[in-house]
């Protein structure tokens, strides 16, 4: 936009030049390009939420909600026993491993590189961090299975797990959202002012007690939305828990155990063999349903943070 500048009115001094703005012809174009992404986003959102629904809704009819969730053993009757309970346990149980690694390595590598490493170790570290994000999910998968598992886990630390279980799909998951909560706590850390840090070593506190006290609370709100979004990437990832996470609808508390995800069951059940329209292959989209629900709510409690814990500088 062009700015000019008229004259007022003679009234003295102090008077204040009044500012009309002009158009450029391409600022219309980039204007509507711009809203047409933003419906475009909205538009491609509902309509997941629509191609999702009606399969969910026609599931919901053949199977009671308390089928759905509860844990029944099929064996023996014969019947489909829908079981979403153990696919929410197994979710979190993954998402917790994963978060108990991402959350202390991301932070501390972002406080590294945002209060302590020089202009030219950041220049080449933030590439590097950032360069796990850009390793496919199936390359991790396959990785859990080959060296985390067998060697990591049997050999190393002496565990004794299966091939496949909840404990390495964990391990490897936090590893794969570990750019993301470093990423993004780095920006957050660097957006703090200069002055606030310079203000606490005025006031005699070290580098530690700086970053740690006065840093961190200040970027409170970018950490937190972080964690989250690690967390809505760890709960909707797919390979590495189909691959290694196992898929059995387990209850168990043991992470050396597997336990099926609910994208693991979306997975598989989407490969199998089960016919369009059944209760069985209708159920992937009731637990797909349930996946955005779950995510949906995080995002929102992210944003509830985020403006909670806001500070304008």
């Amino acid at each position: 936009m062009t700015v000019t500048t008229e004259p007022g009115p003679p009234s003295g001094a102090g008077s204040a030049p009044v500012l009309t703005g002009r158009k450029r012809p391409g600022e219309t174009v980039i204007r509507a390009l711009l809203m047409l992404a933003a419906a475009l986003s909205v538009a491609i959102t509902i309509g997941i939420i629509l191609a999702v629904l009606q399969p969910a809704l026609d599931f919901f009819r053949q199977v009671p909600l308390g089928d759905f969730l509860a844990t029944r053993d099929p064996e023996g009757s014969g019947e489909l026993r829908p079981a979403a309970l153990p696919l929410l346990w197994g979710t979190a149980l993954t998402t917790i491993i994963a978060l108990a690694i991402a959350v202390p390595i991301g932070l501390a590598a972002a406080m590294y590189l945002s209060e302590y490493a020089s202009r030219r170790s950041r220049k080449w570290l933030k590439p590097t961090v950032e360069l796990l994000a850009g390793v496919p999910s199936v390359v991790y998968g396959f990785f859990a299975l080959s060296f985390v598992t067998p060697t990591l886990l049997n050999d190393i630390l002496s565990l004794n797990v299966s091939l496949t279980n909840s404990l390495g799909a964990g391990l490897v998951l936090g590893v794969m959202i570990i750019p993301t909560v470093a990423s993004l706590s780095e920006d957050a850390f660097s957006a703090v002012p200069q002055a606030l840090r310079q203000g606490s070593l005025a006031m005699g506190a070290n580098r530690m007690q700086t970053t740690l006290r006065v840093v961190l609370p200040a970027a409170l709100s970018g950490v937190a939305a972080a964690v989250v979004l690690g967390l809505s990437r760890a709960v909707g990832e797919t390979m590495i828990v189909a691959l290694a996470g196992g898929s059995s609808k387990s209850m168990s508390a043991d992470p050396t155990e597997g336990h099926q995800t609910m994208t693991a069951f979306i997975a598989q059940t989407a490969a199998g063999e089960n016919p369009p329209g059944s209760p069985e292959y209708n159920m992937l989209f009731a637990v797909a349903l349930l996946l955005f629900a779950i995510t949906f709510l995080m995002n929102m409690i992210s944003i509830r943070i985020v403006r909670r814990f806001r500070q304008a500088y």
